[in-house]
């Protein structure tokens, strides 16, 4: 009968030093390297990050339908080129194609602004850093396209302009 009386007795003890020990774990104090980083610095870097990835979207879609457009004008404009130095164009082609030629380099130039712009956030900003390496370049590559756009050399400008389209979803496929 002592057996039966002792056995309540400790089942609730062995019960009682688990609750306990439960709750002495959750009013642990956490350690202070975890402390060092504060919810806003994180909520700040996820939002640098968010942006930056709008930017890439942003740039990326707008470089896409430019060279969705740019393929048949490039072509035009170096078959008008052709047909120019032939003399088989009308009187109004060589200014007509010269005009068609400063709009498309400006817009290229215009893109190399904007992605030199987009590079150097990159490089600067702490948060974006991690991705760098995806877009490092796009600079260069653009002022590769606008220099062959410059030597009348426009389809080969906008397949140059496609290897920046793939930095860009590069880059945007390595963010979060």
């Amino acid at each position: 009968m002592k057996t039966t009386r002792i056995f309540p007795a400790a089942a609730a003890f062995v019960l009682c030093l688990t609750f306990l020990s439960v709750s002495a774990d959750a009013q642990k104090r956490r350690p202070a390297r975890r402390a060092a980083k504060t919810p806003a610095a994180v909520v700040s870097s996820s939002r640098e990050i968010r942006t930056g990835a709008e930017k890439v979207s942003t740039q990326l879609k707008n470089l896409t339908r430019f060279i969705y457009n740019f393929g048949n004008v490039a072509q035009v404009i170096e078959d008008l080129d052709r047909d120019i130095k032939a003399g088989r164009a009308s009187r109004n082609a060589p200014s007509l194609n010269e005009k068609n030629k400063r709009a498309v380099l400006t817009t290229i130039r215009d893109f190399r602004a904007g992605l030199a712009a987009l590079e150097v956030e990159f490089r600067t900003k702490p948060a974006l850093r991690n991705y760098l390496i995806q877009i490092q370049g796009i600079t260069d590559i653009s002022g590769d396209a606008e220099d062959l756009a410059g030597e009348g050399q426009f389809v080969q400008s906008g397949k140059t302009l496609l290897l920046v389209v793939e930095k860009l979803a590069d880059t945007l496929a390595a963010m979060p």
